[in-house]
């Protein structure tokens, strides 16, 4: 029954965890009812409910019974080391993905004229219709000064990440060394 109770307790908290709050906690709240209640309770609502289902007294509703009230425990333990190990292991290990898609979609944004011409109407101007706008009429320093800044401000972007992304490998592999 701890095993059973471990497995499914585990697999549990992980799926509440990944809940909408609202969810998660109608979730928790129905969680901690076989904790609230007497033993006299759990025995006598698992006998009647294994007699309405027409399930004989034995080992299987022995263990059916002793999973469900040890579930809620491994649920109740489990959750707040997945808060843990997303903030302390997950994202630090998918930050340098994260950061760098993010460089990757503010370049294409600021890049793509395509979209940007069909899409954005007479109140919005994104920087690739101005730059299109201002190459129709005659080329002027103000284009070149914009592309340069854009080019430079990715460029920046893209050492400063990669310089972080470096330094955080050789932590890591300092630390697997001293580890072993």
């Amino acid at each position: 029954a701890a095993v059973l109770a471990t497995l499914l307790g585990t697999v549990a908290a992980i799926g509440i965890h990944n809940m909408r709050r609202r969810t998660r906690t109608a979730y928790l709240t129905v969680n901690n009812i076989p904790m609230s209640s007497s033993d006299t309770i759990m025995g006598v609502t698992f006998m009647l409910l294994f007699a309405a289902i027409g399930l004989d007294k034995g080992y299987l509703t022995l263990i059916l019974a002793h999973v469900t009230f040890c579930t809620p425990y491994v649920i109740l333990n489990v959750m707040p080391k997945l808060r843990q190990a997303l903030h302390r292991v997950i994202l630090p290990e998918i930050m340098p993905g994260i950061v760098t898609g993010g460089i990757m979609a503010f370049t294409m944004s600021v890049d793509d004229f395509v979209v940007s011409y069909f899409t954005a109407g007479t109140t919005s101007q994104p920087l690739s219709v101005v730059i299109y706008s201002m190459t129709r009429h005659r080329m002027t320093p103000k284009i070149n000064a914009v592309s340069t800044l854009l080019f430079l401000f990715v460029l920046v972007l893209l050492i400063v990440i990669n310089v972080r992304q470096s330094r955080d490998e050789k932590r890591r592999e300092a630390a697997r060394r001293e580890a072993a």
